[in-house]
């Protein structure tokens, strides 16, 4: 893999990098692709870059979880990555490598708030400080390289942003323009230069527990060891020709669609959704991650119905794409490697609940003409969170303080009370239609447990 030439500048060297487009293109390369080596760019003084320098670019990769129901426990060494480059101490070797013939794609992932415009910033800067600026910079570099002819390149962001491919090139645009760039350059930028919207699905959790027992199992020691789910999703957004021009088509897990939409509302609504919808539930059933959760005889149940049975019905794509997710993602929630904390996933659940289950109910009630029974013991659950208390309240929500002055007087013995607070309550989201359901959990969570209203949910 050394013969082969340094085709990827990639803006970031964090895990979801390692574990997903890296290991994309180390598999395209063991399939003989030809997609190249990756030149990583870091940013953030994390010390990545100095690793992976003593490393020779080299690092394992982890995979562990479930696929299709069998236990997978399995390690690699990715050799995709040729060399990391702080840009704040080599800024000059990043703009050779926006010289060279060779570059056929730039990778990002710097954040949801890497891609954002900074009018401040400056081309003089060594580097510009915004991750758009640099990108600006190593663009205009290019451009100027090859006169303003040729030298096509294909930008795939990762960043968990709608529209981010788009988003990046307004943005990059903006700064061509507040820079006094040659006219040119916008006129090759549209030419040249493919700003792809794409959408990353994986799990790559943090530094496992049992590391010194992984490295006991490689016979090394790896800084930069990465853990990843088996379930890996990257789709483009793009038609034929970036099919043909991509090395990675073909690649199990790669998507070049010319539309992102259904599979950007299928991980909303089923896999962000399915877990906002469900956590409530589960943190007042006494429970705390996930996998505990998916193995309660009560709770378990009760998730895995919702998102296959009111979830997958109220979704407007096709619902045989979106029951097949719905499996990935039930296994995927079973994944026995992750810890995930159910109390992390209620971080601002009060925008989540409108952004990623609403819709769900909403919709629900519009196409089967009745309320959801699950998604509103859900909404109920989470109603009767935010009540503060030993076990409830929200520890890092915007809403909470409206929530604390929501209860303020409400008994929740008191039926009629309840019922008012629930029915004021889901006007912010829109979902009056389902408010004498959703009521009706309510008291019952109140007055009888989560626990049994749950159970209650499954009685003949």
């Amino acid at each position: 893999m050394e013969a082969l030439p340094e085709r990827v500048l990639q803006f970031g060297t964090g895990a979801l990098l390692r574990g997903l487009p890296d290991a994309f293109i180390d598999d395209a390369n063991r399939a003989g692709f030809d997609a190249g080596r990756v030149v990583m760019v870091g940013s953030t003084g994390s010390g990545r870059t100095q690793v992976l320098g003593d490393q020779d670019g080299l690092y394992t990769l982890c995979i562990r979880g479930l696929r299709e129901g069998e236990r997978v426990d399995e390690t690699r060494v990715i050799g995709s990555v040729s060399r990391a480059v702080a840009a704040s101490d080599d800024w000059p070797a990043v703009l050779d490598l926006a010289r060279s013939p060779d570059l056929a794609l730039i990778v990002s992932n710097t954040t949801e708030v890497g891609i954002a415009d900074d009018p401040e910033d400056r081309p003089d800067l060594d580097p510009p400080r915004s991750f758009p600026g640099k990108l600006a910079a190593v663009l205009s570099t290019r451009a100027e390289s090859v006169g303003y002819r040729g030298g096509d390149v294909v930008i795939l962001p990762c960043e968990l942003i709608d529209g981010n491919g788009d988003r990046l090139r307004e943005i990059v645009l903006a700064h061509a323009e507040r820079w006094h760039l040659d006219r040119r350059f916008a006129e090759w930028l549209d030419r040249s230069v493919t700003f792809c919207n794409t959408l990353v699905d994986r799990i790559v959790p943090g530094t496992p527990d049992d590391l010194p027992a992984l490295y006991d199992r490689v016979g090394y020691t790896d800084d930069l060891l990465t853990v990843a789910e088996p379930y890996r999703l990257w789709a483009i957004e793009g038609g034929a020709d970036l099919a043909t021009r991509l090395p990675l088509t073909g690649l199990d897990g790669i998507v070049v669609t010319d539309d992102l939409t259904p599979y950007r509302e299928r991980k909303v609504r089923i896999l962000n959704g399915g877990h906002t919808a469900t956590v409530p539930t589960a943190l007042l059933c006494g429970l705390s991650t996930v996998g505990a959760a998916m193995d309660d005889e009560v709770v378990g149940p009760f998730i895995r119905r919702l998102i296959r049975d009111e979830v997958v019905p109220s979704l407007d794509i096709d619902l045989a794409m979106a029951a097949a997710f719905a499996d990935d993602v039930i296994e995927r929630f079973a994944n026995p490697f992750v810890d995930h904390a159910l109390r992390d996933i209620t971080f601002q659940q009060t925008a989540k609940l409108g952004v990623r289950v609403a819709p769900s109910v909403r919709r629900y009630w519009e196409k089967m003409e009745e309320a959801p029974p699950l998604l509103c013991v859900g909404v109920a659950a989470f109603l009767s969170a935010t009540r503060p208390g030993e076990i409830h309240g929200l520890a890092a929500d915007a809403a909470a303080d409206d929530w604390r002055a929501r209860w303020e007087g409400v008994d929740p013995t008191d039926e009629a009370a309840l019922r008012a607070f629930a029915a004021a309550a889901l006007r912010m989201w829109d979902l009056e239609v389902v408010a004498e359901p959703v009521a009706d959990a309510l008291v019952a969570i109140e007055r009888d447990g989560c626990r049994a209203v749950v159970a209650s949910c499954f009685d003949a």
